[in-house]
């Protein structure tokens, strides 16, 4: 559904997008995710048809992203959606819905099946004297007036409260279900983790991971070790690795290894104690996000062909955690990130899969 081929987006000597390629399959919630500034605007403008390419080339349903004919297949919700105040949901989603030449019967149709799944309130209200929350829900609802194939979900539950934020979320998922395509960026990764099937992480014009949220982690990811003794086995530990720490009356090990594991209960044994507990602590998306954005990246500035040698693909480099993909970027404006417990388990039980 969505083709991008060696994409390139210069801003005078500075390259915001350079030989991007990836694909979105029909049906997919495709995330693409990085800190500020790394892009992600950039590459959704460019599918969006609100930027043109340098060079390369990006296909939406079977259309070049700079055809005006593409924009009739795709929906799209940016992080800044200004509505018209003086108008009513329903007077506005009206009016989007006479630009794209839809027939009023189908329009109130479609209109009223958005708002009720989205559980909008006072839609005869000026959205001037809504809340925030129900502002974005139009905003979405306004992204299906078309029937599109394709949407483009830029921050959708920035700044939402919870209940509203699992609307929204909820909503993506049965846009999937119903066959749509979903691009969906967002700062928050508990989001990501719980909608997308494939996400990409960028980091300074570059795209540093691709695949499932399992994929990513376990190719850039460490899982680690934890184990709960009675006693301090510290001293009988011969690991540069391990970190103990009291936790209550307990101790608590980090070790990266369960033949670390077998080496703490020796250690705990010998002094008298015993192993209470153990627990496999693996990485989540969050800390797989902030190990690599923190590694260097070759530089951005430049005209073609300046940025740096092209680096290798994922799938060639599998095993290679920091080895960079494609890049794009750009300065953009963001929520901070936040924060979610990384995936614990007892050890010997089923490993812990995405949020959900």
């Amino acid at each position: 559904m969505i083709e991008v081929s060696g994409l390139r987006k210069t801003y005078g000597e500075f390259a915001a997008v350079v030989d991007s390629d990836f694909s979105v399959a029909e049906g997919e919630v495709f995330g693409i995710v990085g800190p500020n500034g790394a892009g992600k605007t950039t590459t959704l403008k460019i599918l969006a048809g609100l930027v043109e390419p340098t060079a390369g080339e990006a296909r939406v349903a079977g259309y070049d992203s700079t055809e005006a004919a593409m924009r009739h297949h795709l929906g799209f919700l940016p992080e800044e959606s200004p509505l018209y105040e003086e108008m009513t949901a329903t007077a506005y989603l009206r009016f989007f819905a006479d630009l794209y030449g839809v027939p009023r019967p189908v329009a109130d149709e479609r209109i009223g099946t958005a708002l009720d799944r989205l559980e909008l309130d006072h839609r005869d209200r000026r959205l001037g004297d809504v809340s925030k929350g129900m502002k974005r829900k139009v905003a979405i609802a306004r992204s299906l007036v078309n029937d599109p194939d394709v949407l483009i979900y830029d921050e959708p539950a920035s700044g939402l409260d919870p209940v509203t934020t699992n609307s929204v979320l909820a909503f993506t998922r049965e846009l999937r279900a119903a066959g749509k395509t979903v691009v969906f960026s967002a700062h928050n990764l508990y989001h990501v983790e719980s909608v997308c099937d494939r996400v990409i992480i960028m980091n300074e014009g570059r795209i540093v991971a691709r695949g499932t949220v399992d994929e990513i982690r376990e190719r850039h990811g460490e899982t680690t070790y934890r184990v709960y003794t009675d006693v301090n086995p510290d001293p009988g530990i011969d690991l540069e690795t391990a970190t103990t720490e009291a936790v209550g009356d307990r101790f608590r090990t980090t070790v990266p290894t369960m033949d670390a594991v077998d080496r703490v209960r020796e250690a705990a044994a010998a002094t008298g104690g015993t192993v209470v507990d153990i627990r496999t602590r693996e990485p989540s998306l969050e800390d797989v996000f902030l190990d690599l954005v923190g590694r260097p990246m070759p530089g951005r500035h430049g005209a073609e062909g300046a940025v740096g040698e092209t680096p290798a693909t994922a799938d060639d480099a599998e095993d290679e955690r920091g080895s960079a993909v494609e890049s794009t970027s750009e300065a953009e404006a963001g929520s901070e990130f936040e924060h979610e417990p990384a995936h614990e388990s007892e050890a010997g039980g089923s490993r812990s899969g995405a949020s959900k």
